[in-house]
């Protein structure tokens, strides 16, 4: 059984890894209390012809709470409800957004979004994830 006391970092993330040829990249910045992300869609990740697919809307979502969790140590995602707004196009530049909302001793509770170029939310979820490592843990990845 994987032991997730010891989750480690190899760049090789679907959704943040610097490594994964195929990944998304993205780069997460902390802005107060939210962490934020640009991201231009690649016809590579489109569903429907010229619109992005809810898994990969969904996986912006999940990581955007994930890098707005670091601060508090490292976390895996428990739950995620996303509501799809309205349809995402390709080749248009996205702000994906998350921040923590509430801590309950090792449960955290968030909120993230994507917005278009006029600030217009087009994708959103509430999430929730357990802490499984500590803040020196996650340190090492924030950077």
């Amino acid at each position: 059984m994987l032991d997730l006391t010891r989750l480690v970092d190899d760049g090789y993330c679907f959704a943040c890894g610097t490594r994964n040829p195929i990944g998304l990249q993205l780069k997460f910045k902390q802005h107060g209390e939210r962490v934020e992300a640009s991201f231009l869609p690649k016809r590579e990740y489109q569903g429907y012809n010229g619109v992005l697919h809810g898994g990969i809307i969904a996986t912006l979502l999940d990581e955007a709470l994930a890098w707005a969790s670091k601060p508090e140590g490292i976390t895996v995602t428990a739950s995620l409800e996303v509501r799809f707004k309205k349809p995402i196009p390709i080749g248009e530049p996205l702000k994906v957004i998350g921040r923590i909302t509430e801590k309950k001793k090792h449960i955290l509770y968030g909120e993230s979004w994507i917005e278009d170029k006029s600030g217009v939310r087009l994708a959103a979820a509430h999430g929730k994830l357990v802490l499984v490592g500590s803040k020196e843990d996650a340190s090492s990845v924030m950077d």
